[in-house]
């Protein structure tokens, strides 16, 4: 028979008044039911002869079995304390007391936990009877616990794993694969113009972007690997156990295709792409080391044209390092006047006048020497040190309008970085305010790079460049996305012809004169001068001219001068320029070293040939004089097919010849290979 609860409860001496066993029978009451508190009792076998009501009928609910049953067959300690589960059962066979065993019921009740503890109790004759216990609801304090830690561990927006979680799970798993030698894999990706998205159709849509961005994602990559959204647009996936390049590649341009399928959100269809750079570990490798493996990849993904997957490589490192230097560097170039300006003259084309100067950027390193733009340039964007930079360029360069006669001006490069920067306006105001010049004999030179992100804002700003009366110029036209529609709304004054279009245009083989006839026409139409850029032959100085061309730069005329070398010819009124470079433009050369036959006047030998073009070579190992000059020879740059050519010049006992008919050549990197 089961007892009542006051009897095993209380256990009160037999001097004790009936109002006490009223009184513990009230107070077990109350924690029952208001407490979440509950009590037990087994008998000395082990078996429930008392459960409080509460705790009975959440189990009995799900088909367990309360009063009567062993208690270790109505409740199982949490899989969480594997050390209490091995001694409960020791506890109750040992008869000795424990407390704060974390349980739930047998058949899981994933919603319920509590907290138990008991104790053996006898009876007067000092014989034990079973145990007592009571026990605490743990439930709404674990679910509170499950939701801070998911929160603490999860992304709030998405829902994906967080920087902190991915880097838990990064660090265990090369701990463990380090130990195994099981290697494991890194993806880091970046969208491709989620910017312009937040930019233009605000954060809210950028929001749902995401949230769609990480269920694909999610889809995407599956069991295989652990995603996480790290910021931003920055998302990273864990792939443990695999090293293999090629299902690696798979997943990459799985992620790629499913990404950047268009979205559509309310009512707008957005369409984004993803870069993704891919670092894998072995042996000993860091956590800290394979993340910045992987974004020195995704680096080198974005690079290389978006939309695209690259795995990391050493050298990757050590150019990310030589940034880096530069960087450093270039910190200190600016406060220790490394940085100069030189200025590459602007020619008329009618006229062949002096109309100004580009002004272009150098930086002499003092123990490195002279590096190029193309190099320091990207590494100041990235940086954000082109801000700074562009300043003191613009500074420089108004400064040296004040000491030009007034007939010449100056363009200058603007970076979209710096462009975009509100404070470019009150920078110009003051340096043209400081130096009284005219605004217009400063010309802004400005890429189609502006417009991408957000056109409106552009078209606000070059209102207001124009406010102040300097001009602008469109450079690099016909390089980037080309549109009309930047022409008909952005007030140039002046449109600049790429020079990967002047080169090789003299060549009536290849289309590019059509092209710069195409774009003077349109300059024309819309008012706007036109500069032909890296003009280095003379003979490109006439077509040009004939194509309309307003003007010329490029090395024909001269390279850059530092303008105190300029300024005392420019103050005796010399405007007339003078071409200085080759008089004919060349076709690419490819470099040779082979041994041919060339037959002069029916007499046949041997000589070595160099380079060749389509039009022309270069052969050593004659022995000519100037009166060879103008002869027609054979020469066998195909087995047993001969090529008539003639002598154009000759010297060091090397001749350059130019073929009669021009040959077809297919070239590699590494070869250069002569096609029938």
């Amino acid at each position: 028979m089961f007892r009542t609860r006051t009897a095993f409860w209380a256990q009160k001496p037999a001097s004790a008044s009936p109002s006490d066993a009223e009184r513990v029978d009230r107070l077990m009451s109350y924690a029952e039911e208001f407490e979440d508190r509950w009590f037990w009792e087994t008998d000395a076998e082990g078996c429930l002869t008392y459960l409080s009501k509460n705790v009975a009928e959440q189990l009995e609910l799900f088909g367990i079995k309360t009063l009567g049953e062993r208690l270790t067959s109505v409740f199982r300690l949490d899989q969480g304390e594997l050390e209490h589960a091995r001694s409960l059962n020791f506890h109750i066979v040992s008869r000795t007391a424990f407390s704060d065993f974390q349980v739930r019921g047998v058949k899981g009740l994933s919603e319920s936990w509590w907290s138990m503890s008991g104790r053996p109790w006898l009876d007067a004759n000092r014989q034990f009877c079973g145990f007592v216990g009571s026990g605490t609801d743990l439930t709404k304090n674990l679910q509170q616990e499950a939701t801070i830690k998911r929160l603490a561990t999860s992304d709030s927006l998405t829902g994906l794993a967080n920087r902190q979680r991915m880097q838990e799970n990064l660090e265990a798993l090369m701990k463990t694969g380090s130990e195994n030698e099981t290697p494991c894999a890194l993806l880091m990706l970046d969208l491709d113009g989620f910017k312009s998205v937040n930019d233009t159709l605000g954060h809210p849509v950028g929001d749902s972007l995401l949230i769609q961005v990480a269920n694909r994602l999610s889809s995407a990559v599956s069991n295989a690997g652990l995603v996480g959204r790290l910021g931003g647009d920055e998302f990273q996936v864990l792939i443990p156990g695999t090293d293999d390049r090629e299902s690696l590649s798979s997943l990459a341009a799985k992620i790629i295709e499913e990404i950047s399928s268009p979205y559509s959100i309310d009512g707008s269809s957005i369409t984004v792409s993803c870069s993704i750079g891919i670092a894998v570990a072995f042996g000993e490798a860091s956590p800290g080391s394979l993340v910045r493996d992987a974004d020195i990849a995704l680096y080198a993904a974005k690079a290389g044209g978006r939309a695209t997957y690259r795995f990391f490589e050493e050298e990757m490192l050590i150019k990310a390092k030589r940034r880096k230097e530069l960087e450093d560097d270039l910190r200190l170039a600016l406060s220790s006047d490394q940085l100069t300006l030189v200025y590459q003259p602007v020619v008329s084309t009618s006229c062949e006048k002096l109309t100004g100067f580009e002004a272009l950027l150098r930086w002499e390193h003092p123990s490195k020497g002279p590096i190029g733009p193309t190099e320091f340039i990207p590494v100041a964007e990235e940086s954000g040190l082109i801000q700074h930079i562009g300043d003191w360029v613009l500074r420089e360069a108004i400064g040296t309008i004040s000491r030009l006669p007034h007939d010449l001006r100056i363009a200058v490069n603007v970076s979209p970085i710096q462009f975009r920067n509100p404070a470019l306006l009150s920078t110009l105001a003051n340096a043209i305010g400081e130096s009284q010049i005219d605004p217009s004999r400063l010309e802004l030179e400005i890429t189609e790079g502006v417009f991408l992100d957000n056109e409106a804002a552009a078209q606000k700003i070059f209102t207001a460049l124009k406010a102040v009366g300097v001009r602008l110029a469109l450079d690099d036209f016909g390089t980037g996305y080309s549109s009309l529609g930047y022409l008909q709304n952005a007030p140039f004054d002046k449109i600049k012809i790429d020079r990967s279009f002047v080169r090789g245009a003299v060549d009536s083989s290849n289309r590019n004169s059509a092209i710069i006839a195409s774009i003077v026409s349109l300059s024309n139409a819309l008012g706007m001068e036109t500069t032909a850029e890296g003009v280095e032959h003379q003979d490109e100085i006439e077509l040009v001219r004939e194509l309309g061309c307003s003007h010329i730069q490029g090395y024909v005329y001269g390279h850059g001068l530092k303008i105190d070398d300029l300024l005392p010819e420019l103050l005796t009124g010399l405007r007339n320029m003078q071409p200085v470079g080759h008089k004919r433009s060349r076709s690419p050369r490819k470099n040779l070293l082979r041994s041919v036959k060339m037959t002069v006047n029916e007499s046949s030998k041997a000589v070595r040939l160099r380079n060749v073009s389509k039009t022309g070579a270069l052969i050593d190992q004659v022995d000519f004089d100037e009166r060879a000059v103008g002869i027609t020879i054979s020469i066998e740059i195909l087995e047993d097919e001969l090529r008539q050519a003639k002598i154009r010049w000759v010297g060091d006992q090397r001749a350059g010849i130019e073929f009669s008919d021009p040959i077809e050549i297919a070239a590699s990197e590494r070869r250069c290979t002569l096609l029938r």
